[in-house]
């Protein structure tokens, strides 16, 4: 399942948003989002956990939880709609 984090902190990195993640079960990707013309982060990413139970899990004990200062928002991520 693709996880949608939302309000990552700045200074976050991919790998302790994915140890994050990984106390809770298996990580396949994490993916922070990276502005292209700054290069800073946008404050949110993608995490792919392989198994559904997992991940739900995660949402549930990671949504609004705090990482470096801030809560995180963790949902399923919705398909990508092309404009």
């Amino acid at each position: 399942m693709k996880l949608f984090v939302g309000n990552i902190p700045f200074s976050a990195t991919e790998e302790e948003l994915e140890l994050a993640f990984k106390e809770i079960g298996d990580v396949t990707s994490v993916k922070i989002i990276m502005d292209k013309f700054s290069g800073r982060s946008r404050g949110f990413g993608f995490v792919e956990m392989p198994n559904d139970d997992e991940a739900n899990v995660a949402i549930s004990k990671l949504n609004n939880a705090d990482l470096n200062g801030r809560k995180l928002i963790v949902n399923e991520a919705k398909p990508r709609v092309e404009r």
